[in-house]
């Protein structure tokens, strides 16, 4: 690309907008297979192998646990990816991202397990998911700009939903690898047979490399280089003049990233623990909801260009609200099929909120803080939701003996995400896009506020 004279979404042909929908979509895919893998890992096998030691319940908690580890390190990854995104652009640290993720997802694979090497196969477990955590949390924004970005106007939802259909895609991945490694290594499963979803990482991160490079940067980051109008501290300058947008759009994240891990990462514990589904039937469930989720994300992306992001993420969010306290109930039923249809519907009501959830983010910000900005609402958000989910489920589950406390707390939390996206006013989306595409006379929109300090 010439930063001379970069391309407006506008004027960016409809083949190479397929090449960046497709780069992103794999690329996601690709990390969050990674993720995905150690998530049903901790539901499934963590527990007997890294806590041994400790009452079943108590080292479910545990594994739990360490999941929850590779939350807290996102925002620090969104932090320090998203400063070098705004600073020297998006592909660089997009490729950086991915190799993080797949090298400490290959290593979790040769890792020794507490009888071998006591003590410290947890921490190391650990370790490597801090690791898992900071690449994830660079990931999102960088494939969430790319997709956006380049969009033109009327189809930034839908290229938008690009990054988000990866999330459910690389569950469906992950737990198909899952479920195939059971079914194939039988009662050899907990002894190696578990390793070899991890260890097939490398070769997905070697393909997602492959393809990454070949990105150029977005039209709105070359503008920014070219009018040198880059900020010195991205995160500085975000907090400082987007702070209420910040907050409301992590507490937009909230709900969705509890109730998607709730759903698809506890109920696999859940189930197994009150022997009510086997886990290959639960696995098979999970794999159900997550093709529905990939066909309608995309839908309900291009559907909030005309009825409005704020509109449908709050149908979406109410939904999922509600839902929560069926889906639990046809898991209580022990019925593979009641129990897959739930979890399907349940998809389906994630689709509608999770689907422009990126778009109506990166609307927030202008370009000059953009990565910095959205990386760390959203993964402060999935932290404050998704980080402790699981292992709050186990432990409400525990104290109750049943699952409705557990749907009430993923009720309340949707309370919140609601009251976050209806604060959002519709000014924000317009002045946070508005550096994002050229006008009516294809002219490139400058930033628009400037009260920042721009570096010479």
């Amino acid at each position: 690309m010439n930063d001379a004279n970069p391309p407006s979404p506008a004027t960016v042909d409809r083949p190479a907008l397929r090449r960046v929908a497709g780069s992103v979509l794999v690329g996601t895919t690709i990390e969050w297979y990674d993720f995905q893998i150690y998530g049903a890992s901790a539901a499934l096998v963590f527990a007997p192998l890294f806590f041994s030691g400790a009452d079943p319940a108590l080292a479910t908690i545990l594994s739990f646990a360490t999941f929850a580890v590779g939350f807290l390190a996102r925002p620090l990854g969104g932090v320090v990816m998203g400063h070098f995104g705004d600073r020297i652009g998006r592909k660089k640290v997009l490729v950086l991202a991915l190799l993080l993720m797949g090298a400490a997802t290959f290593l979790v694979g040769v890792l020794p397990t507490s009888s071998q090497i006591g003590v410290w196969a947890p921490i190391l477990l650990v370790v490597l998911r801090l690791i898992q955590g900071f690449g994830v949390g660079g990931e999102w924004g960088g494939a969430v700009l790319t997709a956006v970005e380049y969009a033109p106007k009327n189809r930034r939802g839908f290229y938008g939903s690009m990054p988000q259909v990866g999330v459910p895609a690389g569950l469906l991945l992950a737990t198909a690898v899952m479920f195939g490694t059971k079914a194939l290594t039988g009662d050899q499963f907990l002894v190696w047979g578990w390793r070899i979803p991890f260890l097939l990482s490398i070769a997905l991160v070697a393909v997602g490399l492959y393809i990454r490079t070949t990105l150029e940067e977005t039209p709105a980051f070359a503008r920014v280089k070219q009018q040198n109008t880059a900020v010195k501290i991205p995160m500085v300058d975000a907090f400082k003049n987007y702070p209420r947008q910040i907050i409301l759009a992590a507490g937009s994240m909230i709900s969705t990233g509890a109730y998607f891990y709730i759903l698809n990462t506890y109920s696999l514990t859940y189930a197994d623990q009150f022997d009510l589904l086997s886990g290959n039937l639960m696995l098979g469930a999970v794999m159900v909801s997550a093709l529905v989720a990939v066909i309608f994300i995309p839908i309900f992306g291009q559907l909030s260009e005309k009825f409005g992001r704020r509109r449908i993420l709050m149908v979406g969010i109410t939904g999922m609200g509600l839902w929560v306290f069926v889906a639990f109930a046809a898991i209580d039923t022990g019925n593979f099929w009641i129990t897959t249809g739930a979890l399907a519907v349940g998809a389906f009501m994630l689709s509608i909120s999770y689907g422009p959830q990126a778009t109506f983010i990166a609307e927030l910000f202008d370009a000059r803080v953009r990565y910095s900005a959205a990386s760390i609402a959203f993964q402060i958000g999935v932290l404050l939701g998704g980080a402790i989910a699981p292992m709050v489920a186990a432990m409400l589950v525990r104290a109750t003996g049943g699952s409705f406390a557990v749907a009430v707390y993923i009720a309340a939390l949707s309370v919140i995400s609601l009251i976050s996206v209806y604060f959002v006013r519709d000014t924000d989306l317009d002045e946070g896009s508005r550096d994002m595409y050229i006008d009516d006379n294809g002219a490139y929109l400058p930033p628009v506020d400037q009260r920042s300090t721009v570096v010479n």
